[in-house]
C-alpha cells in the first residue's frame, strides 16, 4: 500500500520533541497508527487489539513497561485506561522527551483518565480522514483563514477537480484510496465493525437495528441544524437516548456539532448546533446513494456539499496543529425587520476579524449569495474581514471589493 503524505506529520514530529507524550485521537481507519508509525519508525508498537497484551495491560499495569520499555506507541489506549497513572509516573520521572505516541477512537474530552492523569504533559492531535490536499498530493498546509494573502498563496497549486462528487461519494478514509477496494464492502465492514466494538463499548446498546435506525436519521440530516426530537422519532427512541447516543457519535469521531456564533450583540441569534459528518462517503453509504452521480443530483445534493466543503475546512485547522472549535462557528438569526431568518454558513474568526462564509453547490456565484454578510458589523469591537462564497466556478471571481468567489478546491 502506497502511504499518502499526511500533513500532520510536522505538528506530530515537533510535538515529539517537546512533549513527554502525545495522543492522535480520530475515527476508526482514518490513520493514526500508519500515521505514528511512520513518524516514529524506530519505535517500537504495541496494539492492544493483542488480548494477551491487553489483559497484562488492564491486569498487571505495574508490570507492563518492564517489559515494553519507552519510547513507545500505544494503540487503541481507550482500552487501557489502568496504565494511564504509570505513564504519568514515567513521564514525572524523568526530563526526556518523546517518551509516548498513543493513539486513541475516542475523543480526548471523553477519555476521563486521560485528562485527569497528563494534563500539561501530553499534546493532543485529531485526525481526520484525508484531506483534498493530501489526496491531491498538494504540500500547502496553512488553515483556510481567507485573507487576500491566503489566497494570492492558495492560487499558486490549486489542483482543479472536474467531477468533485466521485471523491465526496468516496469518502476520505485511507484505505479507499487502494485501487482494489470495493466501496461497498468497506462500508458496509466499516459500520458493522463500529456498531460491534466502539457503539458497544461506550453504550451496551441492546437493540443494534434500533441504533443502526439512528445512524441513518442522523446522516439524513447532515448539514442541518440538530433535531433531537425529529431523529427520535424517525429511530424510534426517547430524546433522551437521542442526545445519549448523539454523544457516542462525537466521541468515536463520527460527526462534528458546529457551534452557533454567540455575542450580546446578536440578540435574535439562533443557539442550535448544526450536524455535520465529518466523512461524506459514510453519508453516502447510510443514505443508499450509490454511485457519485445519484448523490449528485439526489435530495441530499447541497447538504452533503455542504459537508465536504465544511470537513476540508475543519481538516486544514486540525492538520496545522490548531483546534477548529476556536475558529469556526456558524450564524442563524431572526432579521428584526423583516421578521425572517438568515443564515451564514461560516464565521472563522481570526483576532478580532470575522471572515464570513457562503457555501454553494453553484457554478454562477452571485453577490446576492452574500446579503447576510453585513450582521458582522452589528458586533462592537469585531471587523469583518473578506467575505468568501465557495462554489463549483473554476476560478477566482471578485463580486465586489469585500467579496470573492472561491473555487472549493482553495480551501
Amino acid at each position: 500500500m502506497k502511504y499518502i503524505r499526511r500533513h500532520m506529520e510536522t505538528c506530530i514530529c515537533n510535538a515529539g520533541q517537546t512533549f513527554k507524550a502525545l495522543l492522535v485521537t480520530g475515527a476508526r481507519q482514518v490513520g493514526k497508527s500508519t500515521i505514528l508509525q511512520h513518524v516514529f519508525k524506530n519505535r517500537s508498537y504495541v496494539t492492544f487489539d493483542d488480548p494477551v497484551l491487553l489483559a497484562q495491560a488492564q491486569g498487571e499495569p505495574g508490570l507492563f513497561f518492564r517489559n515494553h520499555p519507552y519510547p513507545i506507541t500505544l494503540d487503541e489506549v481507550q482500552y487501557i485506561q489502568e496504565l494511564f497513572p504509570y505513564i504519568k509516573m514515567e513521564c514525572d520521572a524523568t526530563e526526556e522527551r518523546g517518551l509516548f505516541s498513543l493513539t486513541g477512537s475516542q475523543s480526548f474530552r471523553l477519555m476521563k483518565h486521560v485528562s485527569e492523569s497528563l494534563a500539561g504533559r501530553i499534546a493532543i492531535f485529531e485526525l481526520f480522514g484525508l484531506s483534498l490536499r493530501e489526496i491531491d498530493g498538494i504540500d500547502f498546509n496553512k488553515p483556510f483563514i481567507p485573507t487576500e494573502s491566503y489566497i494570492k498563496e492558495r492560487s499558486k497549486n490549486v489542483l482543479h477537480h472536474g467531477d468533485i462528487w466521485h471523491i465526496i461519494h468516496r469518502g476520505s478514509y485511507p484505505a479507499l484510496y487502494e485501487s482494489d477496494v470495493d466501496w461497498q464492502l468497506f462500508y458496509t465492514s466499516y459500520v458493522q465493525t463500529y456498531l460491534n466494538r466502539d457503539v458497544n463499548d461506550l453504550l451496551k446498546v441492546k437493540d443494534q437495528l434500533k441504533f443502526m435506525r439512528f445512524l441513518t436519521a442522523m446522516a439524513a440530516r447532515t448539514g442541518q441544524m440538530l433535531n433531537y426530537s425529529k431523529v427520535a422519532e424517525q429511530a424510534d427512541i426517547t430524546v433522551a437516548t437521542a442526545k445519549e447516543w448523539t454523544s457516542v457519535l462525537e466521541a468515536s469521531g463520527l460527526v462534528y456539532l458546529l457551534q452557533p456564533f454567540s455575542n450580546s450583540a446578536l440578540k435574535r441569534a439562533i443557539k442550535t448546533p448544526k450536524l455535520y459528518f465529518r466523512d461524506t462517503g459514510l453519508v453516502c453509504f447510510l443514505t443508499k446513494y450509490q454511485t457519485a452521480d445519484t448523490a449528485m443530483n439526489g435530495a441530499m445534493a447541497g447538504e452533503l456539499f455542504e459537508t465536504f466543503v465544511v470537513s476540508e475546512i475543519l481538516k486544514s485547522f486540525s492538520n496545522a496543529g490548531m483546534d477548529y472549535r476556536m475558529y469556526v462557528t456558524y450564524y442563524r438569526g431572526k432579521d428584526k425587520t423583516e421578521q425572517r431568518e438568515s443564515e451564514i454558513d461560516l464565521l472563522i474568526e481570526d483576532g478580532n476579524t470575522i471572515y464570513p462564509v457562503e457555501i454553494k453547490m453553484s457554478a454562477n456565484p452571485k453577490l446576492s449569495m452574500t446579503n447576510t454578510f453585513d450582521v458582522i458589523t452589528k458586533i462592537k469591537g469585531e471587523k469583518r474581514g473578506l467575505g468568501i462564497v465557495l462554489c463549483m466556478y473554476p476560478q477566482q471571481l471578485w463580486l465586489n471589493e469585500r467579496t470573492v468567489a472561491l473555487p472549493i478546491e482553495y480551501v
